[in-house]
């Protein structure tokens, strides 16, 4: 798949994260077809049934659509957001239609749902899997009128990879028995062990990056159309209009975990994080890629350099590919993003 190299002046762990907000890309006018998608209430309780906002993009192409994408972008995101348009972009100049996902929580669909999102979050993913399966005969039939549907792949962006990991490791939303969720996955800069990325998140270069994602998540969680508890309310805003959650751990451990139906912190981390069954599952998973940068400054390789030195079988579904730079989902090489073109040709294989 070749060997990524950074390029001036983007060099470096942190550079490569941030060169979008740094250099921000012109990108064509959004023109994404909404689609609402009917979600159950929380496991919790703590929010109700609502709606989930997706933006189907058609292939940039005249030629009959290839495959249908489900895009999720990672915490503190949206469908919006820089690296994941860019993505989309690339995958529509390749042939593929794409489904950007706000997941709950997420604007511009904020309003739709109560609650927010998790790295586990499959009782919001199972009838958006549902719908993206149903899309895939829809664009079929608009294409060619053929009776076979396109084949429905996913691609993660960081937190967005681990929810759909999490996703094709629950085998009920399968299509068929002993088929999987997806065709096949690509995951970038995803965390697979909660707890180690939640303390790197902690170090004290990561300050700037911790500050601006409990920014976001509060401003998401403020914004809750069911409001937010009176112990909610407390710890975001505090007697003085200070915020109290001084981490992502006290953020997870405040409104996470207890939304999502965890005993505490630990066990949400515990639970949602897919490493262990990575290592030990051969069930429901779809051919998966999962890219990771050494110099990610937000989430430590050595977990995904586990899965790359393990010797079992899982070689023949799991293939890790392990980069010396790129960052936190930055891979900005030359002739443009080599993250996104890698993207585009693991996924190109599984169409037929």
């Amino acid at each position: 798949m070749g060997i990524f190299k950074q390029r001036l002046p983007w060099l470096g762990g942190d550079l490569q994260t941030l060169r979008d907000t740094l250099r921000p890309v012109n990108f064509p006018l959004d023109c994404g077809e909404e689609i609402l998608i009917d979600v159950p209430a929380m496991p919790s309780g703590a929010a109700g049934s609502g709606q989930l906002l997706a933006l189907l993009d058609r292939p940039a192409k005249t030629q009959p659509t290839s495959g249908l994408v489900l895009l999720l972008h990672g915490l503190g995101g949206s469908s919006r957001r820089e690296g994941l348009r860019r993505m989309a972009l690339a995958l529509q100049q390749a042939g593929f239609a794409v489904l950007r996902l706000n997941l709950r929580g997420a604007d511009p669909g904020r309003h739709l749902a109560a609650g927010t999102y998790a790295a586990e979050c499959n009782s919001d993913l199972g009838p958006v899997l549902q719908r993206a399966r149903k899309l895939c005969q829809q664009l079929a039939n608009d294409g060619f009128a053929a009776k076979t549907a396109l084949p429905l792949l996913g691609a993660g962006i960081s937190l967005g990879g681990t929810m759909l990991l999490n996703a094709c490791l629950e085998t009920r939303h399968a299509p068929a028995a002993g088929k999987p969720v997806l065709d096949g996955l690509v995951c970038t800069s995803s965390p697979l062990d909660l707890a180690a990325c939640s303390a790197s998140i902690e170090s004290p270069r990561n300050t700037v990056y911790k500050r601006w994602l409990l920014k976001r998540l509060v401003r998401q969680t403020l914004a809750d159309p069911a409001g937010v508890t009176p112990s909610e309310q407390q710890l975001l805003c505090g007697v003085d209009g200070q915020c109290s959650v001084a981490s992502i751990r006290d953020f997870d451990a405040a409104i996470t975990a207890p939304r999502w139906g965890y005993r505490d912190v630990d066990a949400y981390y515990s639970g949602a994080s897919p490493l262990a069954a990575l290592h030990a599952s051969r069930t429901g998973l779809p051919p998966t890629l999962i890219v990771q940068a050494l110099d990610d400054p937000w989430v430590p390789a050595d977990a995904a350099q586990g899965l790359a030195d393990q010797k079992a079988p899982s070689s023949d579904w799991l293939e890790v590919l392990m980069t010396n730079h790129g960052g936190h989902n930055g891979f900005h090489g030359r002739g443009g993003c080599w993250g996104d073109q890698l993207v585009v040709r693991w996924l190109s294989q599984f169409v037929a």
